[in-house]
């Protein structure tokens, strides 16, 4: 490893993968990629079925939980984030979804950012990705990610699918090329049965260029300044500190939880709360780790009359097969998810979504069998709820001085009676669907909440003792206009007040888009590769 590139990139996500592939094509600007995680060669990561046991062991994950959240029993809800190379795009539940072109008016229009129309974004979510259609318009064909149709196999999803319109809702066939409210099939970053990560999307294509280096389990320290100039940065790599210099930039992709605490332990940050931990403030930047928001989730559930092909092909002697068989890129029950219908309810009036709803085909308890070792699970199916765009807002910030200590994450779920109304119309959408005469031959009885709760008080009791993160935080460096006291970064991503630095990941967002946010997320880093490369010309 060198001791001087042009562009430093904090972070292997989503975003890294993105910038370290766009910013190293033409071989001359030399690239450094550090990532805190190892190398993705889990099995599982690749295995798009592999998924479920990853979040439940936390494998290849930070560790992190959010603080007690005062709405939500006092829980300290966990904070999945992805610690290996690819990011949470290699532990993530592959859906791709876009948003909806509202959101970008919102953002262009709110937070005076106009070149964050939708049109303006199109061209970067059509160069990304390779959907299975080919490309059009509207959607792009022959782009780094593959995007396809869920193409797991059960009855259950059409009835599920005749259950929502049954329920007054409308089918759209491709949610993406047409956003509206409406159900549909799920879309997802899967390849020949095997996970479509940002790293195998994007990195591992660039490898072999000599202008590309790649460092795992390197953990930043803190930014190095000239004046008002980021210059490069420190990390701890097995131990040993290392100095390294960016005659360009500084890029943080290190994800809505860890860039803000970057920052913070380089002395940007609020003022107070540096102090406070013993930091020298080097940049009063209230906004740093403020306008903290997720998607939080509430899940129904139902046992299921008979078992469905999840329970069969779950046997010990079959999953097997099916694993190696994804593993090597085949197609089958291991090369998908078990669900593969999503929906988006959007009010009457609204410019966007404000709900979505995903199938899960499958019981949460589920595991390998077979007799007389072993029993089958009793087999089941869930309904997922997710609330789109949260009033509450959360912050994140550092315990302490040691930038390797874990940053302290408030979430702040449910703090707003606005979401905690809408989550509750969320489980009685739900309900409602399950409750539709296609369903009629799969329903045996609802699980949770339970027949016993009906009553506003019961469900806001159940939602409080069961309601989790679906995973996408964003918004703690958001972007915004110069003069905005809130603001970290310009709508180009480059941190106010300071130069050599920018922020390329979920930070940035002024607010979540309608919908899973990696598909988003890779389109910032497709503009943010454009607008660093016209800086440096």
């Amino acid at each position: 490893m060198k001791t001087a590139y042009d562009y430093i990139i904090v972070g292997a996500g989503s975003a890294g993968c993105v910038l370290a592939n766009r910013l190293s094509a033409d071989g001359q600007a030399q690239v450094l990629v550090l990532e805190a995680g190892p190398w993705d060669r889990d099995p599982l990561i690749h295995i798009p079925l592999g998924w479920g046991k990853i979040l439940q062991k936390r494998l290849h994950d930070w560790g992190y939980d959010a603080e007690p959240a005062a709405h939500a029993d006092g829980r300290a809800i966990e904070c999945a984030r992805g610690k290996v190379v690819g990011g949470s795009s290699s532990t993530n539940a592959m859906a791709f979804v876009r948003g909806h072109p509202g959101d970008f008016a919102r953002w262009a229009r709110d937070y005076a950012l106009p070149e964050w129309s939708f049109d303006q974004v199109l061209p970067y979510f059509r160069r990304l990705e390779d959907w299975e259609e080919g490309g059009s318009a509207v959607r792009g064909g022959g782009g780094p990610l593959r995007v396809q149709r869920c193409r797991y196999q059960d009855p259950l999803l059409d009835a599920f699918a005749q259950a929502s319109r049954q329920a007054g809702h409308a089918w759209l066939e491709d949610y993406n090329a047409q956003p509206s409210g409406g159900f549909s099939r799920l879309q997802m970053s899967i390849r020949q049965g095997r996970r479509c990560s940002a790293a195998t999307a994007y990195l591992r294509p660039a490898l072999a260029r000599p202008n590309l280096t790649v460092q795992t389990g390197a953990h930043v320290l803190g930014l190095e300044f000239e004046g008002d100039r980021v210059v490069g940065l420190r990390f701890v790599r097995n131990g040993r500190e290392h100095l390294v210099r960016a005659s360009a930039e500084v890029i943080l992709s290190a994800g809505a939880i860890n860039t803000p605490a970057i920052l913070m332990h380089s002395g940007i940050g609020p003022a107070g709360v540096l102090k406070a931990a013993g930091i020298r403030p080097r940049q009063d930047r209230p906004g740093v780790g403020a306008n903290l928001q997720d998607h939080i989730s509430v899940i129904v559930t139902a046992r299921r009359r008979e078992a469905g092909p999840f329970v069969r092909g779950l046997r010990a002697d079959r999953i097997g097969l099916s694993m190696a068989r994804a593993y090597l890129g085949g197609e089958g029950f291991a090369g998908d998810v078990p669900g593969g219908v999503v929906g988006f309810v959007q009010p009457e009036g609204a410019e966007t979504p404000d709900l979505q709803f995903l199938l899960t085909a499958a019981p949460f308890n589920a595991h390998p069998w077979f007799k007389p070792l072993r029993k089958p699970f009793d087999d089941g199916f869930a309904v997922r709820t997710v609330l789109l765009h949260p009033h509450s807002r959360g912050h994140i910030t550092v315990a302490g001085a040691d930038p390797l200590a874990a940053p302290r994450i408030e979430q702040n779920f449910l703090a707003s009676g606005q979401d905690r109304e809408r989550v509750r119309d969320s489980v009685r959408i739900a309900r409602e669907l399950l409750r539709q005469p296609a369903l009629g031959g799969y329903v045996a009885a609802e699980l949770l909440p339970g027949q016993a709760v009906e009553d506003g008080e019961a469900l806001d009791a159940f939602i409080r003792r069961t309601a989790i993160t679906v995973h996408h935080p964003g918004g703690t460096c958001r972007m915004g206009a110069e003069g905005d006291p809130m603001a970290v970064v310009d709508g180009r991503m480059r941190c106010q007040g300071l130069r050599g630095l920018r922020v390329v990941d979920a930070s940035v967002m002024p607010d979540l888009t309608s919908g899973n946010i990696n598909a988003p997320v890779l389109m910032l880093a497709e503009r943010a590769a454009d607008w660093i490369q016209e800086a440096r010309t």
